[in-house]
């Protein structure tokens, strides 16, 4: 299942324009997001090192370690997206395991990806 089924009903979506900023880099976390549809630029310092598109979910990790963001997210294409408080995301992850597992290894694939980003970039 795609975690935007399970927010195929959303009365409230985020909406964003092409160019528009969900986050940016050191924003207090606020909640995390799952894309219904669009796509939208993960961006490291100046470098865009995921695209997301319809199910990925973005700023999840506000929600387990309340740090400032760690990265900027800006639409690519008008996009909408459903918001998850601390709160709704305990409901969710307790009612569908489906969707703890799911944040695990989006989790897991982000530092495999970063991992294979940093072994490419030459030091010195």
């Amino acid at each position: 299942m795609n975690p935007a089924e399970l927010f195929a009903h959303e009365t409230n979506p985020v909406r964003l324009a092409p160019g528009e900023t969900l986050f940016q880099a050191g924003d207090a976390p606020d909640g995390m997001f799952v894309v219904l549809e669009g796509a939208l630029d993960i961006i490291v310092g100046d470098k865009v090192v995921e695209q997301s598109r319809r199910g990925a979910i973005l700023g999840e990790l506000s929600l387990i370690d309340q740090a400032p963001r760690g990265a900027s997210v800006v639409a690519r294409e008008a996009s909408s997206l459903a918001k998850l408080d601390e709160r709704r995301f305990q409901r969710l992850i307790q009612q569908n395991p489906f969707f703890a597992t799911h944040v695990m290894k989006v989790l897991a694939d982000r530092i495999r990806n970063m991992n294979q980003l940093l072994s490419q970039t030459k030091v010195g």
